[in-house]
This record gives C-alpha cells, sequence and structure tokens, in this order.
C-alpha cells in the first residue's frame, strides 16, 4: 500500500494560509497600511477600486527595500522583526512587512515597487498566485508601492462569498480609521474609484478624530490622561448627551495597535453610570500605553484581542481615568485646535503606584454633581396645578363633578351612579401622552400608543419593499446632509430599498446627499433629523440582529417615525390608530416584540375596590 501522507505544494499552502490572513479586502488594506506605518511613512495614501476587488493599492514615503529584502518579502516566514522567541513578547510594531505577503501573493496579482534613499534605482516585482513573473529595476520614488489586483481571481469560491461593494467598502474604511487614529501624525488619504473620500493632514490627535468623523465632534469631547508606574491613558471620551444608540465608535489602542476588549468596555461605561441615557453608547478613543512584557498579542490571528497580566489594575486605571475626564471636565468646554491639549490640564496627585491612583478618591467629581434646588420646590407643582385647572374647567363645561370624571370619560356612566355625559364625551383618551385607554366590553382597554404606531408603520413599509410601491412627498426646500464615510456607503448600500419606501435623494460629492423626497405616510418637519435617526437605528438592528435589508429598512424607519411618548392625539387621531393597528396581521406586539394593548378586565378592576 502506497504512503498516502505527502508535503503539500507552496502554492496551496500559501492558499490556506491566506484563508486565515485574508478574509476580505479590508484584511489586505490592514497589512498594508501597518506595512507602511512599520517602514517609517510620514505620508501614505490608500487607493481602492470596487471596494478593493479589482484594485487595492497603498503608496508610502517610508524607508524602501533592497532588491533582496523586497523579493524576501514574499517568502513564507519571513520577518525584519523576530530573531528569537523572546521577541514575541515584546512587540512594538504593527504587521511585520512580509508575514502577510507571501498569502496575499497567493490569492491575487501583486505589483510592488520600492527604493531606498541610498539606491539611485528601485526595484519591481510581478507576482501572480504566488509566482513570480518577473524582477527588473525600476526609476521610483523612494518607499514603497504595493498594487494588489484582482483579489482572489484564483480562488472563485472565495470571491462569491465577498459582500456588495458598498459593504466590503466599509469594512475598509473602518480599518483605515483605525490606523488613521492609531497615527494621527502620519498623514493619510483614502481615494474610491478616483474620488477622495479622506484627506487628512498629520497633526494631533484631536484633529485627527474631526478629521475623520467631522466637525461637530470638535464640541463633544472631553480630554482622559492618567499615569502611573504600571500605565498611561490618554485620549478623548465623548460628552454624555451625544452618545448614539450604536455602537461602533469606540476605540482602545494598546499600545497603538487597535484592540477590542468587552472587558476594558465595561471599564468605560460604568465610569459613565448615572449620566448615559438607556441603551446608548459613549463615543471615546483611548489609548494605552504600557510595557510590552504586561501583554500578549499573540491570542488571536488579528491581534485584535489581547491578554493583560494583571486586567483588574488596568481596569480600574481606565475607569479611573474617564471619570477624571467627566469630572475635572465637567463635560463643557470645546476643543482649542491651536493648543497642545484643547483642555485645562488636571493636577492630580503624584502617584506611588497604579492600583492606588486608581483608587484614589478624585474631589474633583464633586463639582459634577449637580445640587437640586429645594427652595424652589413650588415649581414642581406648576404643571400640576395647570393640569388641574384645565380638568375642572373640562368638567364645568361638561356640568359634571371632578369625583365622577374618571367614570364618565371612560364611557361608563352605565355601570356608575354618576350622571350622563354629554354628548360630546370622548369615546377615547389619553393617559400622560402615552397609553390610549376606551371601554370594552370585557373591560378597560389600553394601548401603548408609540408601540402601535410602530406595528402599523412597519407593517405598511414591509409591503412597500415587497411591493416596491412606496409613493413620495417632494421637499420643497431639498436639504443637503453630509454623512461620515462609513455612512455614506451604507447608504448607497440600502439606496434601493429607501427608494422603494418613498426616500428620494441624489449624490452631491463628498460623501453628501441632497434629501429630495420622504415617504409620503410621514409627517415630519425636519428632512435630515429623520434620515439621520433612521441611519441610527438601521445601524444598531444590524448589529443586534440577523434579518434582511428589506426587514430592517421597515423597522428602522417605523421605530424612528413613529408617534412618541409626550405626543398629544386628537379624537380622530386616536380612533384612527386604534382602527389601523386591528387592522394589522399582527397587532398584539410591536416589530422589536413589545405589548402593543392590554385588557383590564372588570373583574380585576372591582378587587382594586375591595
Amino acid at each position: 500500500m502506497p504512503d498516502i501522507i505527502k508535503l503539500l505544494p507552496d502554492n496551496i499552502a500559501n492558499q490556506i494560509a491566506a484563508g486565515e490572513v485574508v478574509q476580505r479586502p479590508a484584511s489586505v488594506v490592514k497589512e498594508l497600511l501597518e506595512n507602511a506605518i512599520d517602514a517609517g511613512a510620514t505620508d501614505i495614501k490608500l487607493i481602492v477600486k470596487e471596494s478593493g476587488k479589482s484594485l487595492i493599492q497603498v503608496v508610502d514615503n517610508g524607508v524602501g527595500m533592497s532588491n533582496t529584502d523586497a523579493r524576501m518579502c514574499f517568502e513564507r516566514h519571513a520577518t525584519s522583526k523576530i530573531r528569537s522567541a523572546d521577541d514575541l513578547f515584546a512587540i512594538k510594531t504593527m504587521g511585520f512587512r512580509g508575514e502577510a505577503m507571501a498569502s496575499i501573493a497567493a490569492i491575487a496579482q501583486v505589483e510592488l515597487k520600492s527604493r531606498r534613499a541610498e539606491d539611485e534605482l528601485g526595484v519591481q516585482i510581478n507576482i501572480e498566485a504566488s509566482e513570480v513573473k518577473s524582477q527588473e529595476a525600476v526609476a521610483t520614488p523612494v518607499g514603497t508601492s504595493t498594487c494588489v489586483k484582482n483579489l482572489f481571481f484564483n480562488v472563485p469560491a472565495r470571491r462569491n462569498f465577498l459582500k456588495s461593494n458598498a459593504v466590503e467598502m466599509r469594512h475598509i474604511v473602518d480599518e483605515f480609521q483605525r490606523v488613521a487614529l492609531a497615527n494621527a501624525e502620519v498623514a493619510m488619504s483614502l481615494y474610491q474609484n478616483d474620488m477622495e473620500v479622506y484627506q487628512l493632514s498629520g497633526g494631533k490627535l484631536s484633529k485627527r478624530v474631526v478629521g475623520i468623523f467631522g466637525k461637530k465632534y470638535q464640541d463633544q469631547m472631553a480630554s482622559c490622561e492618567e499615569e502611573t508606574d504600571v500605565m498611561r491613558v490618554y485620549g478623548y471620551v465623548g460628552k454624555p448627551e451625544f452618545a448614539k444608540k450604536t455602537r461602533g465608535e469606540q476605540f482602545f489602542f494598546v499600545n497603538d495597535r487597535f484592540i477590542k476588549s468587552n472587558y476594558l468596555n465595561h471599564a468605560v461605561v460604568t465610569a459613565f453610570e448615572g449620566l448615559l441615557q438607556e441603551s446608548t453608547y459613549p463615543f471615546y478613543t483611548l489609548f494605552i500605553e504600557i510595557d510590552p512584557k504586561h501583554i500578549d498579542i499573540n491570542v488571536h490571528p488579528t491581534k485584535t484581542e489581547i491578554k493583560f497580566d494583571d486586567e483588574r489594575t488596568v481596569y480600574a486605571i481606565v475607569k479611573a481615568a474617564v471619570r477624571q475626564a467627566l469630572g475635572t471636565h465637567n463635560i463643557a468646554p470645546a476643543i482649542d485646535f491651536n493648543q497642545d491639549v484643547n483642555f485645562r490640564s488636571f493636577q492630580a496627585p503624584p502617584s506611588s503606584g497604579g492600583m492606588k491612583a486608581a483608587e484614589r478618591d478624585y474631589g474633583q467629581f464633586k463639582s459634577f454633581e449637580k445640587k437640586q434646588e429645594v427652595g424652589q420646590w413650588e415649581k414642581l407643582y406648576e404643571g400640576l396645578q395647570k393640569e388641574i385647572s384645565q380638568t375642572e374647567q373640562e368638567n364645568a363645561q361638561l356640568d359634571i363633578h371632578p369625583e365622577s370624571q374618571s367614570t364618565i370619560t371612560l364611557g361608563s356612566a352605565a355601570n356608575s351612579l354618576a350622571p350622563e355625559p354629554s354628548r360630546e364625551a370622548k369615546p377615547y383618551f389619553q393617559i400622560h401622552q402615552r397609553y390610549l385607554a376606551t371601554q370594552v366590553k370585557s373591560g378597560l382597554m389600553l394601548v401603548d400608543q408609540q408601540a402601535s404606531h410602530e406595528r402599523i408603520l412597519y407593517e405598511k413599509f414591509l409591503l412597500q419593499l415587497e411591493n416596491r410601491s412606496g409613493a413620495s412627498q417632494q421637499s420643497l426646500f431639498p436639504q443637503t446632509l453630509t454623512l461620515n464615510p462609513s455612512n455614506f456607503s451604507l447608504i448607497q448600500e440600502i439606496k434601493d430599498e429607501l427608494n422603494a419606501i418613498g426616500f428620494e435623494f441624489s449624490d452631491f460629492g463628498s460623501n453628501t446627499i441632497v434629501i429630495n423626497g420622504v415617504p409620503a405616510d410621514l409627517k415630519t418637519t425636519n428632512e435630515k433629523v429623520l434620515f439621520e435617526g433612521f441611519i441610527e437605528q438601521f445601524k444598531q438592528n444590524q448589529s443586534e440582529l440577523s434579518i434582511s435589508n428589506d426587514e430592517n429598512v421597515a423597522r428602522a424607519i417605523a421605530k424612528r417615525s413613529s408617534i412618541k411618548v409626550g405626543q398629544a392625539l386628537t379624537q380622530e387621531e386616536m380612533s384612527s390608530l386604534i382602527d389601523q393597528l386591528f387592522a394589522c396581521k399582527n397587532p398584539n406586539y410591536s416589530p422589536d416584540g413589545k405589548k402593543t394593548t392590554f385588557i383590564l378586565e372588570l373583574e380585576k378592576i372591582s378587587q382594586f375596590f375591595n
């Protein structure tokens, strides 16, 4: 019987390795950008076409490579950073130039040009599916230019699993943002299909944050700084009132490497305790500087997860640093780009160790707590007194006594000793502008006005999406809305679905759209607020639910355009709402599973009076 175990050919072994390193175009972007950073570049240009499927090019002005290094970087296990096993636990660089190049070259057509400052000519290498096609001297600027063309051209099964261009572009933007935030001093630009997406000049972190996320962030951040013998934490946290309902703008960097950590995120959220609305997430960009010997970055192939040798200390210091930022700055000052630090510095008392600094009681926090104005307690009753006066006037018009009001308004005078109401008595009424109440055969029916309206709109929009039949109400004055690149890509991804329910908008360039029309059924005075709210809700649903784009669009627009708590309704509106609710396929629950109605039976009511 012949032997059955054989060594894999290099090209197949590289394709297998590529499956771990290169999951999508954004994976290539990450590796090439980090290689450029490690090469000492001060200016990096990223060019992509068809969301990286046909071209990914990174051009840097780093140190460049010699002919031999340029050829060696495509060999498996080739690296310039590691010489012994001990080096694995003292890594400070990002990508190891060459570590992923063999994998990338195995599944794409790669052209690399590179030149060092001391060389008159550079080198150009062309590789296709791990096979070197050519290597020759070439005139090229100092630095390195790497072109990755036709990704997965020889692995069609992998290419078929790629998402739409809009989805893949969002992943590329995410990777670009992370590298850009971690290297604020490096000028970086991004072009998609020859259109400029980002043009970021090198500078301070605050300038980089505003450059990536927009000028509105200029007034939303508080600087954060804490240094101990164990580690240093610095960066920015967002004001609580600007917290969003979606995750995504939370960034942790350890020694300038982006990481994902639910544990440290919990430390930040805990520091915001009592300041955030329910189910909202604050913005933060926080950097941790720590001796590499205290961390292990080799616990995940993409190195986005790491381990600390003393997680509790790190947790405590991060939490204390964020609390200090919130307390010291009182969430008020804006960023001054003419200074190195945009807020007045906090003079913390010297610490003798990591845990002592984290555990000390910051007296500055006391100024953050708002004092109750107990001397003006009468104001608490102003609204109540107004409601009582209105009620008395209504009772006087109906010629009834206050004691019998609730019985008559409910239309249950036949079961009461109260006098018959006049013909103007309402069959429906609102409770605290939140619930609707009406008499039914078995007792009293309560209706949640917001949950009910969400159900009505959801089924209506879902039907319009299925039939592509939504009507649009044209805006008299079209509004322009500038989005960040990630949200702009998202809107392009679901443009057909938005058009199907009545949204009409056009591209205006530079990640800006012009809103020309909104769904005809919606009553809105601010198309921009509605559109921005829809985007945030869509992203929240996307992160929490596994649903189709059609269903997500219907859920998101129904959630953001429905009647809200506190909105007064006329008798006709209440009647119409209840009629439309019971015409729905599933009138008992809102799209997110919340009850829309509740029957308080007569027997239950009678028990309250026993």
